[in-house]
C-alpha cells in the first residue's frame, strides 16, 4: 500500500501579535457570540497553560509598554497585569450586579457595560491573560488554553499548527506501542498544505483585531467525508482519491469563518458504514488499513469517525468533526475518552458531507472537553438553504452554547435511566454506580424509568420498537449518494455509482457485497422506506413523540445510559438518538480496570439525551459531570514530542 498523502513541512515565520487596540466583538458567521464561559473554574479554563512572554520582565517589574493598556486595563488584583487570579475573581462574581456589595471590586470587568458580570465579561478578561510561570504545553491544551497563550504572545497559531503537524508526522504512522498486537494510529488520511498559511492569517487578525473568535487560529481535523476545497474528500475510499471539490462543506465553512485552521482530514470507516474505521484511501487496490485507539493500539478506535477520535485523543489536532448516523460520533468518543455531540437533526447543515442515510445523518464535534465541544458547536450550527431540514432550528439556537457551562448545572435536575439499557458489562456497571452517586451528590435526582411497552401500529412494542429500528444506510445509501455525486463530486472522479465503485477495485475488500446489495435497492424500495409516507419515516417521527413523552411524563431533564462498553458497542443504546432525531452528548466517566475482566484501560462514556434542540442544557449537564469526575486521561504513549 502506498499509505497516506505526504505531509507538509513548510513552517512560516512566527507572527507575534502586537495588541494595539481593543478586540472586535466576538462573532460567528451566523450569530453574535456571547463569548460565554459560564462558571468555569480556573483549572478548567487554563489547564496546562503556563507561559512567559518576555515582555512581562522580572517579578515585580513594571509591565512593558507593549502590555499597556491592552493587557493591564482589566487588572482586578493590583499586579498591573491580567492573570488567572483575575479570572478567578470574575468567575466567582458571575451574576453579580451593580447592586451587589462585590460590585466595586469587579466593576472594571463589566466590559459590555450591562451592569452584570456575565460569561461575556469572563471571556473578555481571558483575552488579556499574561502568564509568567513557564512554557505553553500543547498536549491536552483546550481551546481556551490556546487562546490565552496566543493572546499573551507566548505562542502563535503558526507555532501551534506546526507542532500538530510535527506530532502527526512523528506519531500517526509510527508503531509506538511495541506490545502484543500494537498498531500505528493511522488516524489521518491527508494534511493541508495551506494550513500554515491559514494559521499566519489568523495570527495577523489577532495582531490587529484581538481574539475575534474562540476558534481563531485553532487547528481542527475533520472527518474525510466533509468536503474541503484544499484537500481531497475520499470518504475513506481509494476510488475517490481524486475528489477535489471546489467548495467546503457548510460546517467547514463555519469553522473557517470563525478563524479555525483546517489542519487535516481524518480517517473513517469507508463511506461511514461501520464501527471499525477501516479505509482504503491512497492505498493499492485490494488493500485497506484499520485505525487504532491511542489507549490500546491493538484495538480499533471505533467508527465510523474513528480517525477523528484517535487524532483528537492523541493530541494530533485541537478538536475534530465527525458524523453520526447510528453511533459514529459516540462510539469513537467512548473508545477514545472524548466528548462527542450528536446534534438534533437540523441543527447543522449536512450539505457537502458524503451521506450515508440522510434520515439520520448529522455532523458534530468531538473534543477533549465539553468546553471545546460547545465552542465548536457554536461555529457549525446554522440555517442553510442547501439543507432544508435546518429551517427547523429557527428560534431554537442560543447566542452561544458556552452560556450553559455551569458546574452547578445538575443541581435540581431529574435524570432518568432505563435499567435494561445499562447492560451487564462489569466495568460499565461499576462506573455507572459511581457516576450515579456523583450525579446525586451534585444535586440531581436519578429516576428509574419504565418505558411504554405498547404505543401504536407504527411502534407496536413501544420503546423497544424505537430501539430496534434499523439504520437507514440499507435503503438510503444509493439514493443519497447519487444526490451527492450529482452536486458535489469532482468531475475527474470516475467511480460515480455503486457499480462504478465495485468496478474500480479500489475499496475495502470486505465491502464488496455491501455495495452490490445496496446498488440493488430500487427507487420504489427507497420511497417505501424513507419517503414522506415511508415506514422508517413514520418510526422516526413517532419515536421522537414517544421518547419526548417519556421525558415529559417523568419531568426529566435528560435520559442517561452508556454509549458503549470498553471497546464494545451497545447497539440498541446507540439507536435511541438517531431513531428519534433527538440530541445526545456523550462524556467520559472512567476506564476499565483489571478486576473488571474486560479490556483494561478501555474507556466508558455515558450519554445524555434530551428534547429537540436541547444541546445547550445537555452540554451544561455534561460539563457539570465532567468537572466533578475529571475522568478523561491522556494516552501515555503520545505525550509531548522530545
Amino acid at each position: 500500500m502506498t499509505g497516506p498523502l505526504p505531509r507538509p513541512d513548510k513552517p512560516l515565520a512566527h507572527l507575534a501579535p502586537v495588541p494595539s487596540k481593543e478586540p472586535s466583538v466576538t462573532t460567528t458567521h451566523r450569530r453574535a457570540a456571547t463569548g460565554g464561559l459560564a462558571a468555569l473554574t480556573i483549572g478548567g479554563l487554563v489547564l496546562g497553560v503556563t507561559t512567559a512572554p518576555a515582555a512581562t520582565g522580572a517579578p515585580g517589574a513594571e509591565p512593558a509598554p507593549l502590555l499597556a493598556p491592552y493587557w493591564t486595563a482589566l487588572d482586578l488584583t493590583g499586579d498591573q497585569q491580567v492573570t488567572t487570579d483575575d479570572l478567578a475573581v470574575v468567575a466567582a462574581a458571575l451574576g453579580a450586579t451593580s447592586a451587589d456589595a462585590v460590585w466595586d471590586d469587579v466593576a472594571p470587568a463589566d466590559t459590555d457595560g450591562d451592569g452584570t458580570i456575565t460569561v461575556t465579561d469572563l471571556a473578555a478578561v481571558s483575552q488579556r491573560i499574561v502568564y509568567d510561570d513557564g512554557p505553553f504545553e500543547l498536549v491536552e491544551a483546550s481551546v481556551l488554553d490556546m487562546q490565552a497563550a496566543m493572546n499573551a504572545g507566548t505562542t502563535t497559531s503558526v507555532a501551534i499548527t506546526q507542532e500538530y503537524l510535527d506530532r502527526i508526522e512523528a506519531y500517526d504512522t509510527t508503531l509506538v506501542d511495541t506490545g502484543a498486537g500494537g498498531r500505528p494510529l493511522h488516524s489521518i488520511i491527508s494534511t493541508s498544505d495551506v494550513a500554515l498559511e491559514a494559521a499566519a492569517r489568523a495570527d495577523a487578525v489577532r495582531a490587529t483585531d484581538g481574539m475575534t473568535s474562540l476558534l481563531l487560529g485553532v487547528p481542527v481535523a475533520v472527518k474525510d467525508n466533509y468536503d474541503t476545497k484544499d484537500m481531497p474528500t475520499t470518504g475513506g475510499c481509494g476510488c475517490w482519491d481524486e475528489n477535489r471539490t471546489t467548495t467546503d462543506a457548510t460546517m467547514v465553512e463555519g469553522l473557517r469563518a470563525d478563524g479555525a485552521v483546517i489542519l487535516a482530514k481524518a480517517s473513517l470507516d469507508e463511506f461511514a458504514f461501520g464501527f471499525a474505521s477501516e479505509f482504503s484511501s491512497f492505498q493499492d487496490a485490494g488493500t485497506s488499513t484499520l485505525v487504532a485507539s491511542p489507549y490500546v493500539t491493538s484495538r480499533t478506535a471505533g467508527g465510523s469517525s474513528g480517525g477523528t477520535g484517535a487524532a483528537v485523543a492523541a493530541n494530533l489536532a485541537g478538536l475534530g468533526l465527525g458524523t453520526d448516523t447510528g453511533g459514529s460520533i459516540r462510539v469513537p468518543s467512548s473508545y477514545n475518552q472524548l466528548v462527542g455531540v450528536r446534534p438534533t437533526v437540523g441543527l447543522a447543515s449536512r450539505d457537502g458531507i458524503v451521506p450515508l442515510a440522510l434520515s439520520q445523518d448529522t455532523g458534530g464535534p468531538m473534543a477533549r472537553s465539553v468546553l471545546d465541544a460547545a465552542v465548536a458547536l457554536d461555529a457549525v450550527a446554522g440555517v442553510d438553504a442547501a439543507d432544508p431540514v435546518t429551517s427547523r432550528q429557527e428560534g431554537e439556537v442560543p447566542a452561544s452554547y458556552t452560556q450553559y457551562l455551569d458546574e452547578g448545572a445538575l443541581d435540581g435536575t431529574r435524570i432518568g435511566y432505563v435499567p435494561s439499557m445499562l447492560g451487564s458489562n462489569a466495568a460499565t456497571l461499576r462506573l455507572w454506580a459511581q457516576t450515579r452517586a456523583t450525579l446525586e451528590s451534585l444535586g440531581a435526582t436519578v429516576v428509574e424509568v419504565t418505558p411504554p411497552t405498547t404505543w401504536s401500529p407504527v411502534l407496536p412494542n413501544g420503546f423497544a420498537s424505537v430501539l430496534s429500528e434499523g439504520s437507514g444506510s440499507t435503503n438510503e445509501f444509493k439514493h443519497d449518494l447519487d444526490a451527492y455525486v450529482a452536486t458535489h463530486l469532482a468531475p475527474q472522479v470516475e467511480a460515480r455509482t455503486l457499480q462504478g465503485i465495485v468496478d474500480s477495485g479500489r475499496y475495502v475488500p470486505s465491502r464488496r457485497s455491501t455495495y452490490v446489495s445496496r446498488d440493488a435497492v430500487t427507487e420504489e424500495a427507497y420511497q417505501a422506506w424513507a419517503g414522506p409516507e415511508g415506514s422508517h419515516t413514520k418510526v422516526l417521527a413517532e419515536g421522537k413523540v414517544l421518547v419526548t413523552a417519556m421525558l415529559d411524563d417523568a419531568d426529566l431533564d435528560a435520559l442517561v445510559y452508556p454509549s458503549a462498553n470498553p471497546y464494545g458497542t451497545i447497539g440498541t443504546n446507540l439507536r435511541l438518538s438517531p431513531n428519534t432525531g433527538l440530541p445526545a452528548v456523550t462524556v467520559p466517566v472512567g476506564q476499565a480496570v483489571a478486576t473488571d475482566g474486560t479490556v483494561t484501560g478501555g474507556g466508558v462514556n455515558l450519554e445524555l439525551l434530551g428534547r429537540d434542540f436541547d444541546e445547550g442544557p445537555l452540554l451544561g449537564l455534561a460539563y457539570a459531570l465532567e468537572q466533578a469526575t475529571q475522568a478523561r486521561t491522556s494516552p501515555a504513549l503520545y505525550g509531548p514530542l522530545g
